[in-house]
């Protein structure tokens, strides 16, 4: 997804992947389950605000908000969660920053999150994004990675951590191997921290890269609660509906996750999240429309994913202008016809 540093402008069962099978021989058809999470078995983690036990239709609708400034179109919809975008190195240093230049205990940031967890919603911090520095890529140990982690989760009392890892971020082996082992040990230290890996995705499923991040967390212990596909930006080749494509990347996640983490039919869903970038994409024959966003809300609903989202709440509203300054599709408008907040709507059926 963009970022808010756009320039010049054998299975081991630990995953908590709201889980039906296993390997271990554990097999709930029906994807729910107990609301603890063992440490040696698969099991839904109920307690998360994005799981799909949220919402009377089952799936939860958990935008990406800006963490630093206030959209009039967040609350539409009335998420359970937001996504607060994004946290990455200050510097090149092991330390965590609000896009890499605001203070992780900010005092603006904290009114802000105090602002959008006033009706009862819940905070997820989202570490990486698409540019910057990414903190695994600046700390020397796991340890040391798991306290920056850890101290942007205390900065914004969140229990919900989401990794979107992308780029040269996912093809680096030693800071995934890294971020793999810090997570596993900051879930050591919190047994309420849900974890989420947000990835590329293309109509034919995860890449290799991808695949192999989801191992390496698997190999080191990390419960996962959800893998969010980001359905968006496939190429120049799919001109076609971005709605068809995004319910066929999921089809085709969906049987990588069985297979990575023993899941069953059921599981596998509930363990998927879904997020598209309304409007304009980033390559050019890209539209997300309304109506996309409706097609995929009903296929969530009726596969039981466990929550859909979309980049980003400041996004939706329409175009009004042709200074690309302080009215570009790229960063503040959507870049097709609507009203504000229509796309938060559409999400939430």
């Amino acid at each position: 997804m963009r970022t808010f540093l756009r320039p010049a402008a054998g299975l081991t069962c630990v995953i908590a992947l709201a889980a039906a099978g296993c390997s271990s021989g554990t097999d709930d058809s029906s994807g729910s389950g107990s609301t603890s999470r063992p440490r040696s078995s698969a099991s839904p983690s109920e307690s998360s605000s994005g799981d799909a036990s949220d919402g009377s239709s089952g799936t939860a609708y958990a935008p990406y908000v800006s963490a630093t400034t206030a959209s009039g179109n967040d609350s539409a919809g009335s998420p359970s969660t937001y996504n607060l975008a994004f946290v990455i190195a200050d510097g090149s240093d092991c330390a965590p920053a609000w896009n890499g230049t605001t203070a992780i205990g900010d005092s603006a940031v904290k009114s802000r999150i105090s602002a959008l967890t006033e009706s009862g919603s819940t905070v997820r911090v989202s570490f990486g994004g698409a540019s910057g520095k990414e903190l695994a890529s600046t700390c020397d140990s796991a340890s040391e990675l798991a306290a920056a982690y850890g101290k942007a989760l205390d900065a914004a009392g969140a229990t919900e951590a989401d990794f979107d890892v992308e780029g040269t971020q996912l093809t680096d082996s030693a800071s995934v191997a890294l971020r793999s082992e810090a997570i596993a040990l900051l879930q050591k230290e919190r047994e309420d921290l849900s974890v989420t890996f947000t990835l590329p995705v293309m109509p034919s499923g995860l890449d290799d890269d991808s695949v192999a991040l989801l191992e390496s967390a698997n190999d080191k212990g990390v419960e996962v609660s959800t893998v969010n596909i980001m359905t968006m930006n496939y190429g120049s080749t799919y001109d076609e509906d971005m709605g068809d494509y995004a319910k066929t990347s999921a089809r085709a996640a969906h049987d990588q996750l069985e297979e990575i983490f023993g899941l069953s039919d059921a599981g596998a869903w509930k363990g998927l999240a879904l997020t598209s970038m309304l409007g304009v994409n980033d390559v050019d024959n890209e539209t997300f429309s309304l109506a996309d966003a409706a097609e995929v809300r009903a296929f969530a609903e009726e596969k039981g994913v466990a929550w859909v989202s979309m980049w980003s709440t400041f996004r939706d509203q329409p175009c009004e202008g042709d200074d690309a300054d302080s009215d570009d599709a790229a960063t503040n408008c959507s870049g097709v016809e609507q009203g504000a907040g229509d796309f938060a709507e559409a999400f939430t059926g």
